[in-house]
Order: C-alpha cells, then structure tokens, then sequence
C-alpha cells in the first residue's frame, strides 16, 4: 500500500508530525499556531484602523460655532456663556489651520481660553464631549502632577505627550491640535512673600508654561513623565496648539467681592451694591482676579478669553440628572438592562437625589455619589437572583442613603 505523502505548512514550512493541527486550503495549508498569529495581526490592525481620527482636510468640514454649541447642548446641562466661548475659540482654531493654505498677509493669532467654575459643574465634561465632535488631535491633561524641571514629578513638557499619542505620533498633526489643562489652579503662586525655598510646583510651573502657551518648540518626552539623556525627544512647535485651562479657583470669590467693594464709593454706592448678584460673584471675574489668586501676569496675558461657569442650582441638577444622552440615571438602566433587568424610579426618587446634592454641594459629582449609595445592594444582588424588573421606591432611597451616611460616621 503507497504511503501517502507528508503535508506542510504553507506558512511556516513545519510537517504534519510536528504540529497540533494542519488546515487544508484549496491550494495550500495552515497549521494552528499560524493561524492564530494571523488571526491576532487581523484584530490588532483592525482596531488601529478604528482608532485612528480622520484629522481635519478641508475648510467644508469646518462645524459652525452653533453646530459646536448645539452638540454640546445634548450633553452639558446650561452653562451657555461657557459654551459660546469655547465653540467661538474652536472655530477660530479651525480657521487658523486653514490659513496656512492662502496667501494672506495677516496672520491670526490663537485665543488660549481659561474656565473658572466650582466643582462639579461640568468644565471636563465640556472638554471630553467636544473631544468627540473634533476633527484635530485632542487631550485632556492634569497640571496637579507637574513641577519644575529637575524636581520629583513631570516635566511641563510631557502635557503634549498624550497629544502625540492620540495623533499616533504624527507631529504635524498633533501640532495642530488643542490641549485641555484641567487643575490650572493647583499651580498657582503659594504665597506672595519670598523665602529660600522654591515654588517648584506652584509659580515654577506657571513660568514654565510660557514658552508651551505662547508658542515655541519644544522637546517632548514620547513615554511622558522625565527627560533624561538617553531618551530620544521629539521636537513638537506649539504655535498652532490651542490650550483650554480649567480650574475652581476655590475662594477665588472673596478676591472679586474686595475688588467690587473698593469699587463700590460715592453716592451711588448703594445702587451699585444692590446690582451685584452675590450668589454667583464669579460672573464678575477679572483678570486681575486670577492674579491675586496666584497666577503670574505673563500666563494671564497668555490667556485672554476668560469665562466663568454657572454655579448649578436645584432645576440644573435635576435636568443632569435625567436630561442628557448619558445621563446618570440611563446608564443606571442600561447597567441592568445588560443583565435582562428592567430599572426604574419614582419620580420622588429623582427629587430625593436632587435635595441631598444641594445638601452635599458637590455638584453634579454629587448626583453620582448619592445615586450610586441608593443602588449599590440592588447591582450587588440582581446579578445572582431571577428578578426581571425592579423600581426603586422613595422608603428605599432614603434608607440606604441613612445606611451608608451611618459607614461614613
């Protein structure tokens, strides 16, 4: 009887004896092993491919600033004033770009914005969701982790790493791009009296951050956090990077209202002190505010659109609470609904959220928290029970909020 013939891999050259499995092709093999390094390249260039942005081509695909505003409008609650800044400045970063393609003589400058709000009142999550519409490399970055070259920490120079890397390390397009700095307030100046010791995190950052804002190359670390000899640094220019800057600015307030009160003189001073509106001082806010706040002159001439944001008031919240695409309490329901549970809440529930959040003054942070207090026991037990619906009752909500303030005494 023939013996029949010895089979090969077509891929990697090995016989049949030596491996686990061979797959017969019409002209050809594939062992397992093989197969299964090809099934891995597949998926990783699949998901670079969908990773990566088609960066902004043409001046068509510019969106209007009302276009920028309405998307926001689907996911940020009010602050309208912010909002018209920030969809002004990024269209206008649009048109900076398309510049380069004419030929004319004057030159638009960039607008670098800094947002003063309180906590939890959306100045990330205006930044994250313009992030979606964009079609420029965007990043959002922290400033509480830098320090002045030399010093325990991160060189101000890696806040444009993670700009490289969502550009996949193009840096023409990531020169392009725009930055958000969240925390811009914990660099500010620690005090106004001089010692021998170093602001190295505080006024040292801040001078720092001059030549980034203002426009200059740079030297980036393309793994982020220090620079040292042996690593290859990759030249970014930073005149066309547009930089967004967030912060609380807590007690920021106290420094506006001495500013109005010297202000405020003369006969009409009682007029003028009925027109402020005490509650909200922040829609006051002056540059020389952030100056008496800590930030140095020359990053504040550096930032010339100022806006503040709205402190939230009880109606905000509760539109927070149930109004946007990915609001709180849809993704509550969409958690259940993954395990084939129907949520649902009385209306009182929702009311019951809204008043210990202005109790808290946390903002709309606050609405999580509370929210997650109230169906931490419910997503701990559905999981392993058959229960197919479950509504939440008033009795309910407060006595796992009384349970869990009781674990935080």
């Amino acid at each position: 009887m023939a013996k029949t013939p010895q089979q090969y891999c077509s891929f990697c050259g090995r016989p049949e004896n030596e491996l686990q499995m061979l797959l017969t092709g019409v002209n050809g093999y594939i062992c397992d092993e093989c197969a299964e390094r090809a099934h891995q390249i597949v998926k990783e260039t699949v998901a670079q491919a969908n990773k990566t942005k088609d960066f902004l081509t043409s001046k068509e695909e510019i969106p209007r600033p009302k276009e920028i505003k309405d998307f926001l409008d689907q996911y940020v609650i009010g602050q309208d004033d912010a909002k018209r800044y920030l969809s002004v400045a990024v269209y206008n970063h649009y048109k900076r770009l398309m510049q380069h393609t004419t030929d004319n003589d004057v030159e638009i400058e960039k607008s670098n914005i800094i947002m003063v709000g309180p906590t939890g009142t959306g100045k990330t999550l205006l930044a994250k969701t313009i992030a979606r519409l964009l079609k420029v490399p965007f990043t959002i970055v922290d400033a509480t982790v830098l320090t002045e070259a030399g010093y325990v920490g991160e060189d101000i120079e890696s806040l444009l790493t993670r700009l490289l890397q969502v550009a996949d390390y193009k840096v023409e397009e990531a020169e392009r791009g725009i930055v958000f700095i969240d925390e811009i307030d914990k660099i500010a100046r620690k005090g106004d009296n001089p010692s021998i010791t170093r602001d190295v995190s505080g006024e040292g950052v801040q001078q720092g951050l001059l030549k980034l804002l203002e426009g200059s190359i740079v030297n980036v670390p393309p793994q982020g956090g220090r620079k040292h000899p042996d690593q290859k640094l990759i030249p970014v220019n930073t005149k066309d990077i547009l930089f967004v800057c967030g912060g609380a600015f807590e007690g920021i307030e106290r420094k506006i209202a001495q500013r109005l009160n010297t202000q405020v003189v003369g006969y009409a001073a009682n007029t003028n002190r009925q027109q402020i509106d005490r509650n909200n001082l922040l829609k006051y806010i002056a540059p020389q505010d952030l100056k008496s706040f800590g930030l140095i002159p020359e990053i504040i001439g550096r930032l010339p659109v100022l806006t503040y944001l709205n402190p939230l008031d009880r109606q905000a919240l509760r539109n927070i609470l149930t109004e946007p695409k990915n609001s709180i309490i849809k993704q509550y329901i969409k958690m259940f609904e993954m395990d084939g549970v129907t949520l649902s809440f009385d209306e009182a529930v929702l009311e019951y959220i809204v008043d210990k959040a202005v109790e808290f003054k946390l903002g709309a942070r606050g609405l999580r928290s509370i929210t997650e207090d109230i169906m931490l026991d419910a997503m701990f037990e559905i999981p392993s029970s058959d229960k197919k619906t479950l509504h939440i009752t008033l009795e309910y909500a407060k006595e796992r909020i009384e349970k869990a303030e009781r674990l935080h005494l």
